[in-house]
């Protein structure tokens, strides 16, 4: 800092009593989020800037995060999503130094603006009933409401556990999903006519009236 007597200085770069850019905090919890462990944290960030980070510093910045997200996860839902797409992914997890799959359930909604909007994430053992259950009870709890149509695949404890919560609302399977079925019954060289087909038969008929849509519980 240079020394004036009459003028004020402040660094542009970092903000006044910072020692680290915010950049640097958000690649630090990017890293642990991403599976890194600490101890390798730290040899990452002597080798970068010559200076150690300790753990404590890397368990303070990750409370933050998650702080941050469980407010997203619990955040209200307002105003009305008359579509709702539901869905589950496989993805890989560092777990105790153990690379693990772990089931993700996501909700996305398309709200009266017709904008999608990512509702929900939530970690489920699998796509059963006991993991299903309580991710709709906790979307109806956080104001889920409006619903004309849910579209998933053909889970049947799924389409259970949306007959309890939504009566009311339609059910649809996912589109590409029956396409593949009828795929698989089509010489190879005709997928892509038969594909063009079956979209124009699909978008040509109300949604209501879709012979992939149904009321109640479908059955195999």
């Amino acid at each position: 800092m240079p020394k004036l007597r009459t003028l004020p200085f402040e660094t542009a770069i970092i903000e006044r009593y910072r020692r680290r850019e915010s950049s640097v905090e958000e690649a630090l919890v990017e890293m642990y989020l991403a599976g890194v462990s600490v101890r390798r944290v730290e040899d990452i960030t002597e080798a970068l800037w010559g200076t150690r980070v300790s753990p404590s510093t890397v368990s303070e910045l990750n409370q933050k995060i998650y702080g941050q997200i469980e407010g997203w996860r619990n955040r209200p839902i307002e105003g009305s999503h008359p579509y709702v797409f539901l869905d589950g992914l496989w993805l890989k997890r560092s777990w105790g130094g153990e690379v693990r799959n772990v089931s993700l359930l996501v909700a996305i909604g398309v709200n009266e603006e017709r904008f999608c909007e990512v509702l929900a994430v939530a970690e489920g053992s699998k796509e059963d009933k006991a993991s299903w259950t309580p991710f709709l009870r906790h979307l109806k709890d956080r104001g889920l409401k409006g619903i004309r149509m849910f579209v998933s695949d053909k889970c049947l404890v799924l389409v259970e556990s949306l007959e309890e919560f939504y009566p009311e609302a339609l059910w649809q399977r996912w589109a590409v999903h029956s396409y593949r079925n009828v795929w698989t019954a089509v010489p190879t060289s005709k997928v892509k006519e038969v594909a063009a087909m079956l979209k124009a038969i699909h978008v040509s008929i109300p949604v209501e009236k879709s012979p992939l849509c149904r009321s109640k519980i479908p059955h195999p």
